[in-house]
């Protein structure tokens, strides 16, 4: 095979998600003969080829790397690395890094693919998403491909499903679902349809243990993982959403426990507010109604909120289980029932095969 037609594959972030990813890639890639990892770098050290006729071993990059006293790569280091490359290259990154993001468009212009769950190059400044558009090769004859299905719905074919729609003519007037995992199993034990349900604090406290929050779990509370997610699918949409401080977004974090030190001490002092939410709860049993946190786009509005609100127990979003997420597209040909996509939606595992899946989407294009 001529050394042209390989491609070289440079990963950022091996725990977790990574990790995930690069034991997925050990039964994908012989497969994949043209394709071979050359560089994993993680927060602390990195791994790389001693030249690009090698690959590295994914049956022993854990020891291999915990070895290596090659520090981190930056990104601009990772871009000199790759510039070497005899062949067409891919960056995976599966960190949540800002930084990393923002050269997104460097590599692109270079003719670099990007596969990404990353939703920080997606959400955050409008014109850092307008620079990916015109580096990929939407605006750049010779840009590298964008791919980021995982920085939405996991696993689920969310980005991908509303892509096909929009490229296909249809009219998208509404996107409506619970888009948080966390927040998911959070609503569906709080207030289960059938009634009853834990106390609050009782419920976050069981979520983290359960390893559904972030160490701290006021980064899932706040509602910031959901709007970045909102923001990203109206921005397919068209909509030019300049942040995620445009819209609405409800946090569900007392104001009083902003300030606490550390995930520990708020979920120590929690408890005192378990009445706040039980009204909440309370006031949608009156009706006959449940409570779930929700994310909404209404297109022809423009108009983008997140956070609580109450629903039928009939409706598809109260009757979700677990932690699964739901998203419905409500569009001028699916009419008055929208497409809908669930399943789940968190985990580093079902993350991973949505990284993993783009990865193949781009060798099979690339090569």
């Amino acid at each position: 095979m001529s050394r042209s037609n390989k491609v070289y594959i440079a990963v950022i972030g091996a725990g977790g998600v990574g990790r995930h990813f690069l034991e997925q890639c050990s039964h994908i890639l012989p497969r994949h003969p043209h394709a071979s990892i050359v560089l994993i770098s993680r927060s602390n050290r990195s791994l790389r080829v001693p030249s690009f006729n090698h690959t590295l071993s994914l049956s022993t990059w854990e020891q291999d790397l915990s070895a290596s006293d090659t520090p981190a790569l930056s990104p601009s280091e990772i871009l000199h690395f790759l510039s070497s490359a005899p062949g067409k290259c891919i960056v995976v990154d599966n960190t949540s890094n800002q930084d990393v993001a923002t050269s997104y468009p460097t590599f692109l212009k270079k003719g670099i693919s990007i596969v990404t769950p990353n939703k920080k190059a997606f959400s955050s400044d409008l014109g850092l998403w307008q620079s990916i558009l015109e580096s990929s090769d939407r605006g750049n004859p010779t840009g590298g491909l964008v791919y980021h299905e995982s920085s939405v719905g996991a696993g689920l074919p969310v980005i991908s499903t509303l892509k096909d729609l929009v490229d296909t003519g249809d009219e998208v007037q509404k996107i409506e679902g619970v888009f948080s995992g966390t927040m998911s199993f959070l609503f569906n034990n709080f207030a289960p349809v059938e009634g009853k349900g834990g106390k609050w604090s009782e419920e976050v406290t069981k979520a983290k243990n359960a390893g559904y929050t972030e160490p701290d779990p006021r980064d899932d509370l706040n509602g910031a993982d959901v709007a970045r997610k909102l923001v990203i699918l109206a921005r397919i949409t068209g909509l030019q959403i300049e942040s995620i401080n445009s819209f609405p977004v409800q946090s569900l974090i007392p104001k009083d426990l902003d300030q606490c030190g550390s995930g520990d001490e708020f979920l120590e002092k929690l408890p005192a507010f378990d009445g706040e939410m039980d009204k909440v709860k309370v006031e949608a049993e009156r009706k006959g109604k449940v409570v779930r946190f929700v994310g909404s786009i209404d297109v022809a509005s423009k108009q983008v909120k997140v956070g609580v609100e109450e629903f039928e127990k009939g409706h598809p979003i109260a009757a979700l289980k677990g932690s699964d997420n739901i998203i419905s597209f409500y569009t001028k040909r699916y009419g008055s029932y929208p497409l809908i996509v669930q399943g789940a939606g968190a985990g580093g595992e079902v993350t991973a095969m949505g990284v993993t899946a783009d990865l193949i989407k781009v060798l099979q294009r690339i090569s």
